[in-house]
């Protein structure tokens, strides 16, 4: 993830808290419900825990990370939750997640090193671990008008991206939203398995 886009972050983290603060994440109840009893989730890029918040509430173990400071704060405020600071390329260890919930964190990596981080993220799933993965749908790599780095996908194009890393591809969710930046923007959510 760019310095820019950590800043960015770092200085709309409450603007973004206030944001998703009555969304609940589409998918989310899903990977909740398939979660063994007792599950430890990564949350990666948790931003101001939103989603943790909820996979904590139903009895899970949640590792959230994030690259912002300033999200990791406001993370660390909700009930049972804690966030550490983290980059992608911190993604280590083996057979540690019953799930991954990836979503919206991803997409600030760029392309050419999205292949390292899913072939770390399925390393570091248990065998069977459900992974949900969600982009901003379109092609090609650019800056948004707030700063923020963003690199695009088509469902084709990320469902073999997963796929190479070892994951099996089960199904996937599509949507549009207002993001931070005030665009409209299609998005994609991938479900897979370890």
């Amino acid at each position: 993830m760019t310095n820019r886009t950590i800043d960015t972050y770092n200085a709309r983290a409450q603007d973004y808290a206030d944001l998703v603060r009555e969304t609940r994440m589409d998918g989310l109840d899903a990977f909740i419900a398939a979660m063994p009893i007792g599950a430890h989730v990564l949350d990666l890029g948790c931003g101001p825990g939103n989603s943790a918040v909820h996979v904590v509430a139903a009895g899970c173990a949640v590792t959230a990370l994030d690259a912002s400071e300033e999200m990791i704060a406001i993370a660390n405020t909700l009930p049972g939750v804690t966030a550490r600071h983290a980059q992608f390329e911190d993604i280590t260890g083996t057979d540690l997640y019953d799930g991954i919930w990836a979503s919206f964190s991803l997409l600030h990596a760029p392309k050419a090193k999205m292949p390292t981080y899913l072939a770390a993220l399925n390393k570091a799933a248990k065998p069977g671990a459900r992974l949900h993965l969600s982009v901003k749908m379109g092609e090609g790599e650019k800056t948004d008008s707030i700063g923020r780095f963003y690199a695009y996908y088509t469902q084709p194009e990320l469902e073999k991206l997963i796929a190479a890393a070892g994951f099996r591809v089960q199904g996937h969710l599509k949507g549009i939203d207002r993001g931070l930046s005030g665009d409209m923007a299609e998005w994609i959510a991938i479900e897979a398995y370890a």
